[in-house]
Formats: structure tokens, sequence, C-alpha cells
């Protein structure tokens, strides 16, 4: 009983670390404007990336290769076949409220579908589309 507090404790800590996707697209704003100053986020260029053909993976060309061509929409991996869950977080809450998944996710489908990591710009305009433009 006496480690109750501490678990407690390490709970609401850890809860309190979860991000929403506005708090995402902030920081990635944030970033990007420390590289060019002025930037704003776009949710028509990150609907124009998401759907751009990088041809860099015969299977994955674009981001909707998977994702399909709404984020509200479920998806499946051209590879694995494996089911993926929708990338709004108006219809997927837990979408972008983790910054180590996000940079995660980000870091892996960049290298494989673009050919490289993603700028903070990008990410930023993604998120602003996946969120509906906000």
């Amino acid at each position: 009983m006496k480690y109750l507090p501490l678990l407690l404790a390490a709970c609401w800590a850890a809860t309190a670390q979860a991000e929403s996707p506005g708090d995402m697209l902030a920081a990635y704003r944030a970033d990007a404007a420390r590289q060019t100053p002025g930037f704003q986020p776009s949710a028509q260029r990150g609907g124009a990336f998401f759907a751009h053909r990088f041809n860099v993976s015969e299977k994955m060309p674009a981001c909707v290769a998977c994702h399909t061509d709404s984020p509200s929409q479920a998806g499946r991996h051209a590879v694995t076949g494996k089911s993926i869950q929708p990338l709004a977080p108006a219809t997927n809450a837990e979408r972008f409220t983790d910054p180590a998944k996000v940079e995660k996710w980000f870091r892996r489908n960049c290298k494989e579908v673009v050919g490289r990591e993603c700028l903070a710009g990008e990410k930023a305009d993604f998120v602003a589309f996946v969120m509906g433009g906000r």
C-alpha cells in the first residue's frame, strides 16, 4: 500500500505528457517557423503532400497507397496487408496525441514513401490536413 501513491503519480505523469493534435500542430509550426520565419501550416499543402506520388517505392508510391484518399477512412498497408486505423483525429481520437509515436511513424513512413525524413513544415502541413484544415 505504501507504493500506491507512487504508482498513481506515475500514471498521472504519463497521462499529463499526452498531447492533442493541436499541440502537435503547434510544435511542428514552431519548428518550421524557426527554419522559415513566418511559416504558417497549410491544409491544402498537406493534402497535396498526402496525395503526391514520390515513387521511391513501387508498392508505396504515395501516402494514399496505404491510407486511402481520405484520412477519415481506415487503410491497409500495401506490403503487409495489415489494417491501418484512420489518420484523422476526428475519427480516431488517438491520432497525434503521443509525440514519440508520431515521430516514429513520420520517420518510418517518410523514409519509405518520400525517400527522406520529412521537414517540420511538411509535418505541420500534414497534421493541418488530417485535422480537417485547422
